[in-house]
C-alpha cells in the first residue's frame, strides 16, 4: 500500500520550471526523421513614389551665342514642420544654379500658365552663357522643403539668318543712258533732273562771268 500511494503522489505532482518559446515558422522534416522549424522572412516594405512636379521655363528657347536669360518656376507644394518654401534648378546650359522663391500675390510676368495643381509656385532666373552649343538641354528642379522633383527642356537654336535676296546696288531708274547707270558705275556728272539743272546752273554762271569780262 505505502509503494501504491507513493507512486500515486508522483504522477499527479505538476513539474515546475521555466516554460519553452515556441518557435514560429513552417515546420519541415529532416532526412533523419526530426522535424525543425524554418522562421519566416518579413517582405520588403512598399516605396512610395510621389508624384512629378510642374515645372516651366519663360522662355523655354534661347539663341546659341548670346547670353541669355530663363526663368524657371516650378510648382513645389507647401512643406510642413518649418522648412523654407524654396527650390532648386540646375541645368548644363546654366552657368550656375538657381534658387527659387516664392512667386508674391499679385506678381508681374513672368507668371505660371496652366494648372497648379493646388500647390503655390516658386520661380528664379538662371544665366546662359553664350558658349553654349545648340542642342536640348534638361533642367532639373528639387522642392528643398519636400524633396519633388520635376524637369522641363531648354532649347539652345541657331540664330536666324539673313535674307540672301536683299539687293547691294540701287535700284535703275526708268530711261536711258547715263540716267540708268548703278549707282557704282563711275559717271562724270549724273543727267537726270537734278543733274539738268545742275548743268544749266554752271551753264549760265560760266557765260556771265565771260560776259563781264568782256565789259570789264
Amino acid at each position: 500500500m505505502v509503494g501504491l500511494t507513493g507512486c500515486t503522489a508522483s504522477a499527479e505532482t505538476t513539474p515546475s520550471g521555466t516554460p519553452t518559446p515556441t518557435a514560429t515558422g513552417t515546420a519541415t522534416t529532416s532526412p533523419s526523421g526530426t522535424p525543425t522549424a524554418t522562421p519566416t522572412t518579413a517582405g520588403p516594405r512598399p516605396t512610395i513614389t510621389r508624384p512629378t512636379i510642374q515645372v516651366q521655363l519663360n522662355p523655354d528657347r534661347v539663341t546659341a551665342g548670346q547670353t541669355s536669360t530663363v526663368w524657371i518656376l516650378a510648382n513645389c507644394p507647401l512643406p510642413s514642420g518649418g522648412p523654407a518654401h524654396t527650390g532648386t534648378a540646375t541645368s548644363r546650359a546654366f552657368v550656375s544654379g538657381a534658387t527659387l522663391n516664392p512667386v508674391p500675390a499679385g506678381s508681374s510676368s513672368p507668371a505660371p500658365t496652366g494648372a497648379a495643381n493646388g500647390s503655390p509656385w516658386v520661380r528664379g532666373s538662371a544665366e546662359v552663357g553664350g558658349t553654349v552649343r545648340r542642342g536640348s538641354y534638361t533642367v532639373n528642379v528639387k522642392c528643398d522643403g519636400t524633396n519633388d522633383m520635376g524637369t522641363a527642356t531648354l532649347r539652345v537654336v541657331a540664330g536666324e539668318a539673313l535674307p540672301t535676296n536683299v539687293p547691294t546696288k540701287a535700284p535703275r531708274a526708268g530711261g536711258g543712258g547715263t540716267y540708268a547707270q548703278d549707282v557704282s558705275d563711275e559717271s562724270s556728272i549724273p543727267l537726270g533732273p537734278a543733274g539738268v539743272l545742275i548743268a544749266l546752273a554752271l551753264a549760265g554762271g560760266i557765260a556771265f562771268a565771260v560776259k563781264r569780262r568782256n565789259r570789264a
